[in-house]
């Protein structure tokens, strides 16, 4: 189990990795945007990355290449809330193709997916932390070689507890 402390840690097996969290830390998630890392248990969905930049992710976890036309929707009125979409879309929305390294590795978190409750959270990501471990807006952001090699040790069953 990976263990993801307030103190901007994470902890698995003999690892420790400092990490980024939520401006609003460690909480019980209230709604969108409140910028709350969601207190609980969960397990990684599956992973998207940029293989023009991200080479070989050693992983048993589910891998998808992200392309320039997708998306995750984060607009609690629109019927595909909390999911990959396809860009242009009308809906608001983060693009999964971005110009800053931080989702050159994404994984999903399965918070808020079965069943999806509006307005609860979209997007609770595990990904690259931004230079000096900038506050995320929910997500929890490692090092790129540290979120590699963790990626390579863990598989679809392994939990990540945020306490």
């Amino acid at each position: 189990m990976i263990i993801v402390k307030k103190s901007g840690f994470l902890k698995y097996k003999g690892l420790q990795f400092r990490c980024a969290l939520g401006k609003a830390g460690i909480k019980q998630k209230r709604l969108e945007g409140d910028n709350i890392t969601p207190k609980g248990t969960y397990k990684i969905t599956k992973i998207y990355y940029r293989d023009d930049k991200i080479k070989k992710i050693k992983t048993l976890i589910k891998k998808i290449k992200i392309k320039k036309n997708m998306g995750w929707c984060d607009d609690p009125n629109s019927r595909f809330y909390n999911k990959q979409i396809k860009l242009p879309h009308k809906s608001r929305h983060e693009r999964l193709h971005r110009k800053d390294n931080i989702y050159d590795i994404v994984c999903v978190l399965n918070y808020n997916i079965k069943p999806i409750i509006k307005n609860k959270g979209s997007a609770i990501f595990f990904h690259i932390a931004k230079k000096n471990y900038q506050k995320t807006k929910g997500c929890i952001a490692i090092k790129k070689e540290h979120l590699k090699k963790l990626l390579s040790l863990i598989d679809k069953d392994t939990k990540i507890k945020i306490e």
